[in-house]
């Protein structure tokens, strides 16, 4: 299976002098084509900091990132800008949305400097993912006017907007009550089953155990795998058990 994204030992220290500390320590992971991948491990464990270094979001102080075989290093800002944008998806705890536009508005306004001719087609694939994620009917509706799961929908439409390889997902329940949060993550694993590669970070087991691949994390290393077979919508119980035996294990 192709790897959309490889790390090779990188680092990553913040601070200064007597201050600095190390977030990642050597680390090397890999997600392929289609992954459905989930990253928990304790407060300060490396995880946050660990997807916005594989997704060019930060920079590493040592090793490499490479993005469908691209070393993201090696690129220009406005080159990794664009890739970002075109190929890669995001979606946050609190989705970043403008209180001066409407719903549709904010969906499709990343997308407009690559597609300013073509904002008839734009719009249309928004109305459509918006129908998709079942938010059709709130394009002209305030994001003071929706619900915090809908208003997570419409990021998760932002961010397929450009149809990308991979979805990088910090935290994207944490916000939600459950009945939402379970909603969100049927729409991933759709969005997954469809062919693009999800990763996710989280401390909830229970949104772990609906991936099929939990890398845990311990001061800034990875140091642990679990995989599981494809979610069907059965055995949640089961699978969490697998997630917290494995978390009582490593300590975290």
């Amino acid at each position: 299976m192709k790897k959309i994204i490889a790390a090779d030992h990188i680092e990553k220290v913040y601070g200064h002098g007597g201050e600095r500390r190390k977030v990642l320590n050597g680390v090397s992971v890999s997600i392929n084509e289609g992954e459905f991948v989930s990253v928990m491990g304790p407060s300060g464990s490396g995880k946050s900091t660990l997807l916005f270094a594989v997704s060019g979001m930060d920079t590493v102080d040592s090793g490499k990132v490479f993005f469908d075989g691209r070393e993201l290093s090696a690129l220009q800002e406005n080159e990794l800008a664009d890739l970002r944008r075109r190929r890669m998806g995001f979606v946050f705890q609190q989705p970043t949305l403008l209180k001066n536009m409407n719903l549709l508005d904010n969906i499709i306004l990343p997308a407009m400097r690559d597609h300013r001719k073509n904002v008839k087609k734009i719009t249309e694939r928004a109305r459509a993912l918006m129908k998709k994620t079942g938010i059709e009917g709130l394009e002209k509706r305030d994001i003071t006017q929706v619900s915090g799961g809908q208003l997570q929908r419409a990021g998760i439409c932002r961010a397929l907007l450009g149809s990308p390889q991979i979805l990088f997902g910090d935290e994207p329940t944490g916000a939600l009550n459950q009945e939402a949060a379970e909603g969100i993550m049927s729409l991933l694993a759709e969005i997954n089953e469809a062919g693009t590669a999800v990763m996710l970070v989280t401390h909830d087991a229970r949104i772990a155990a609906k991936t099929e691949r939990i890398l845990f994390m311990c001061d800034g290393q990875i140091v642990s795998e679990m995989q599981l077979p494809r979610f069907r919508g059965t055995e949640l119980e089961a699978r969490m058990e697998r997630v917290v035996l494995r978390m009582r294990e490593l300590g975290i």
